[in-house]
């Protein structure tokens, strides 16, 4: 049913994903509204919205509990948690498997990530997600499940067909799988690497080739893991591969695994922002990647932005409420209940961090 905002109600279910005059994306399909989704929808200027046939026994039914002011907004199924658990496990395992046996067995893939990726379908906002599910200590096993999840949704969106996107999401989950024969202390030394160090570190791409032919693995995911770090530029490794000579898949895989490593600490750099991190991964679609996978990542990541607390440079902190369509880096920052700051006209102030609360 179409209904005027001011006469929505908190506990009103969404039936279609709500966009401002800009094309952003505000709420999705399926939201239960509360009093901060109903701010939401006056500050990008919305008259109408289509929700779902009201009952009063559904309608309140469907009423939240009401939340602590600290609690995050966003809450991940527990079975989305769990089956990302599972799926980090599941990949330490399989990382054992190919250390000792050179192979992995695609069962056993399957199994571990095939449930994630049936959960990320229903899940749209993947900035919360990556919020929520960055909190690992085993950065080797988590970084490979956050850029098959990545893969998989950037696939989606560049409108791949649902084979191309689960085979894109299970290359991503593999793409680091020659890891598995790097002593673990160079994987995982702090300090800055030696020359010979850093050259069998770049050999990872071709062990991962080599493990994934050898385990029967279509030649697109063997691919992906052998071409992650070439570059359009030319300038990557192992071939030095430049534009058209690399697989399609493998740019998608690039593009997540440049992403997911830098929100992530590692052993020897701490890590970024997601929205400098997003502002990196644009200045790098000028060169180094695929142009259009990046735009396509950084344009759909964007908008997830908006709810999401934020520190600024001034140790201020606020609440993102609106993205800039010719300035998309630099957002519209709610800082108190009547002041606002356009970062967009504050060459001073930038995001230095990104949270749920």
């Amino acid at each position: 049913m179409r209904i005027r905002i001011f006469d929505l109600q908190s506990g009103d279910r969404l039936a279609e994903d709500i966009f401002n005059s800009y094309g952003l994306h505000v709420l999705s399909k399926g939201t239960v509204l509360q009093d901060r989704d109903l701010s939401r929808l006056f500050q990008h200027h919305i008259d109408y919205v289509e929700i779902e046939q009201r009952s009063s026994a559904a309608f309140l039914e469907s009423v939240p509990e009401p939340n602590e002011d600290d609690a995050p907004a966003f809450r991940a199924s527990e079975e989305l948690l769990a089956s990302f658990e599972d799926a980090v496990a599941g990949f330490e395992q399989l990382f054992r498997q190919a250390m000792e046996e050179g192979q992995v067995n695609e069962s056993d893939v399957n199994e571990s990530f095939r449930p994630l990726m049936n959960n990320f379908r229903e899940e749209r906002d993947v900035v919360s997600l990556l919020l929520m599910l960055n909190n690992q200590d085993d950065y080797t096993y988590q970084h490979s499940v956050q850029v098959g999840m990545l893969c998989y949704y950037l696939a989606k969106w560049l409108g791949w067909s649902e084979a191309a996107t689960q085979m894109a999401g299970k290359a991503g989950f593999l793409h680091d799988i020659g890891k598995c024969r790097i002593p673990g202390d160079i994987l995982n030394k702090p300090g800055k690497l030696t020359d010979e160090e850093f050259a069998e570190i770049r050999n990872h791409p071709s062990y991962g080739y080599e493990i994934l032919r050898a385990s029967g693995f279509e030649d697109e995911v063997a691919e992906a893991a052998r071409q992650h770090h070439e570059r359009t530029d030319g300038h990557g490794y192992p071939s030095g591969l430049s534009g058209s000579q690399i697989h399609p898949i493998a740019k998608v895989v690039a593009v997540a695994d440049v992403y997911s490593a830098m929100i992530s600490t590692r052993v020897y750099k701490e890590k970024k922002d997601q929205l400098s991190v997003l502002k990196e991964l644009y200045r790098m679609g000028f060169q180094e990647l695929d142009p259009l996978m990046v735009q396509t990542f950084v344009f759909h990541m964007l908008p997830n932005l908006i709810g999401k607390k934020v520190k600024l440079t001034n140790g201020e902190s606020g609440t993102v409420v609106l993205n800039h369509p010719t300035d998309p880096f630099h957002p519209l920052v709610q800082v108190a209940k009547d002041r606002f700051l356009d970062l967009s006209v504050e060459p001073d102030l930038e995001i230095v961090q990104v949270s749920l609360s």
